[in-house]
């Protein structure tokens, strides 16, 4: 058997990363991560909420203010 190119290989794996990075983005997942580093940037010290704290407080903000309505 022959092996698989390096540049397959880099594509392949670029190609997953990328998959990986839309998915986060997708489903929201990536937002936590980003409050979290906003949090530290802005409060230094003061502890950052869980991520169940995060997508209660994300899920109430939400609730409260819907960003798109149909009329």
């Amino acid at each position: 058997m022959s092996a698989v190119p390096r540049s397959w290989a880099g594509m392949v794996g670029r190609g997953l990363r990328a998959v990986h990075w839309y998915l986060r983005e997708l489903t929201g997942e990536s937002a936590y991560d980003r409050h979290c580093e906003r949090h530290r940037r802005e409060r230094p010290g003061a502890p950052a909420p869980t991520r169940r704290e995060f997508q209660q407080m994300r899920s109430r903000r939400l609730e409260e203010a819907p960003q798109s309505r149909c009329c």
